[in-house]
């Protein structure tokens, strides 16, 4: 067991003869004992100062643990997140390209269809011009014939027709 600096103050020792001057031993024993106090106090603060060092370094190696465990965990989450992105591009770009080839063969079948009114249109317009010319040209041909100038040689007098239409009453 070590010594306590009481232990130093309370130790007598034998008288001999001739033995040490006991005022300077007894001095240089309250020298020692005051450099033991002195020492024994450091060292309770030295234990006390490590001890506090000991309990930051536990709660820095804490700290850092969980440091370490947040940005393997951000770490895979964005992993994570990048994977799903990735997946809902992929969507995207597949549903967009179906749409895309869904307006096109629309877009194709509307002009093909636009395309075929636009030559039934252009049948029906041949027909409509021919029969028109032809209309015009019976009417034409009817307009020259000699049947105008036959109509205009007849005389009607207005009294025989009034005669006709009271006969034509009383009858």
């Amino acid at each position: 067991m070590p010594l306590t600096p009481l232990d130093i103050h309370n130790k007598e020792f034998n008288k001999g003869f001739r033995g040490y001057d006991e005022d300077e031993v007894n001095e240089f024993l309250d020298q020692v004992i005051k450099d033991y106090e002195l020492v024994l106090r450091e060292k309770k603060e030295l234990e006390e100062r490590l001890e506090e060092m000991q309990e930051r370094l536990n709660h820095f190696s804490n700290i850092e643990e969980t440091l370490n465990k947040s940005i393997v965990i951000a770490q895979e989450a964005g992993e994570e997140v990048k994977r799903n992105a990735q997946k809902e591009a992929k969507l995207i770009i597949k549903e967009a390209e179906k749409n895309a080839d869904r307006i096109v063969n629309e877009s194709l079948s509307k002009a093909r269809k636009i395309a075929l009114e636009i030559e039934d249109l252009k049948k029906q317009s041949k027909i409509f011009r021919t029969r028109f010319k032809m209309l015009i040209e019976a009417q034409l041909d009817m307009l020259n014939t000699d049947d105008w100038d036959h109509l205009l040689e007849y005389e009607v007098d207005a009294s025989d027709l009034i005669l006709q239409k009271e006969e034509d009453s009383l009858a």
